[in-house]
């Protein structure tokens, strides 16, 4: 995005010196001259906002991309967690019936 700010900031500037030049040392007269400036401020407009659709749209897809890429690292976590949380379960059934064994050979010592 970077290059992109660097690339419009260069657009603009080019084209304000090139319109500055092209007054200083305008062969024509005053009138095609202003029409010439018009048709320079015409175009850098477009180019400005050409650049400025394609830069919105740019980082749009990036933004959209990034959230898919986001959406899946969360199912897969999600995913995951759901497994481990199902392990943990298993252990711990797993421990009780052994304590209840355990409880059941006590009382029966009893």
């Amino acid at each position: 995005m970077n290059n992109s700010g660097n690339t419009l900031l260069a657009i603009i500037a080019g084209s304000a010196i090139g319109a500055a030049l092209g007054i200083l040392y305008a062969p024509d007269k005053g009138e095609n001259t202003r029409r010439l400036i018009a048709d320079q401020a015409a175009a850098t407009r477009d180019n400005f906002t050409e650049s400025a659709v394609d830069l919105k749209n740019r980082v749009a897809s990036k933004m959209s991309e990034e959230k898919e890429t986001l959406d899946t690292r969360v199912e897969s976590l999600v995913s995951d967690l759901s497994y481990k949380t199902d392990d943990v379960i298993s252990t711990l059934e797993k421990k009780l019936a052994e304590l209840k064994m355990k409880n059941k050979k006590l009382q029966k010592t009893v």
